[in-house]
């Protein structure tokens, strides 16, 4: 069984996850903690739990999901995971940080240790999470699922009745259309942890959300 715990994070109010299971291993999804004290109750709660950190994965490459990645690298040595597609942002987010926000980040930036490619998965414990890959939001946007669990991890591509925004560089609307197709096929009872807001599930979501119908 699956362990989540979740983590708001930077002005943005992203969402960063913990996720662990029995055998203590876990990995960090969209480390967005851009403030000591978020990284601290991340670091905290790892810790106090007795977690062993093994993957650092990333829904894409935006600024305010990997905000934090260096701080899981200079304490844990996790080096973030990603879609290639996505190498543009996530390996720049000193760039994103002055041209979408206005503001020098101010601090390293964190390797990257792997980028997927299609059909990969991610193992740790007992448990394995299939990488989903979802464009739109951004070219390189993955959702991370458990089949096992029912759960997936959907980023900036698929929230609690809307989706992301498709107005950014890389975006497309086309895209997103699809990976949103790609999704309505899971599960109904299927549990979803996106990157911004409260958790849905795929039923829900192809009920009420205008853009699943």
């Amino acid at each position: 069984m699956l362990t989540v715990k979740r983590f708001m994070c930077n002005m943005l109010q992203e969402n960063c996850y913990i996720v662990s299971d029995e055998t203590k291993e876990c990995v960090v999804i969209d480390c967005g903690a851009a403030y000591q004290e978020e990284r601290g109750a991340i670091s905290h709660y790892i810790k106090n739990e007795g977690l062993k950190p093994v993957h650092l994965l990333a829904t894409h490459g935006h600024l305010d999901h990997n905000w934090g990645n260096i701080a899981l690298y200079d304490e844990f040595g996790l080096k973030v995971e990603a879609r290639a597609e996505d190498a543009f942002l996530i390996e720049h987010l000193g760039k994103q940080a002055r041209e979408m926000f206005g503001f020098e980040l101010g601090e390293e930036e964190a390797p990257v240790g792997h980028y997927f490619s299609e059909g990969e998965a991610v193992s740790f414990g007992t448990h394995r999470l299939q990488t989903i890959h979802t464009p739109g939001h951004t070219p390189g946007g993955c959702c991370y699922y458990c089949e096992e669990e029912k759960q997936i991890f959907t980023g900036d591509t698929l929230f609690r009745m809307s989706i992301g925004r498709t107005d950014f560089e890389g975006s497309s609307w086309t895209q997103m259309a699809e990976s949103l197709h790609l999704l309505a096929k899971l599960p109904a009872d299927t549990t979803i942890f996106s990157g911004h807001g409260p958790q849905s599930t795929i039923a829900d979501e192809l009920r009420f959300n205008p853009y699943m119908r």
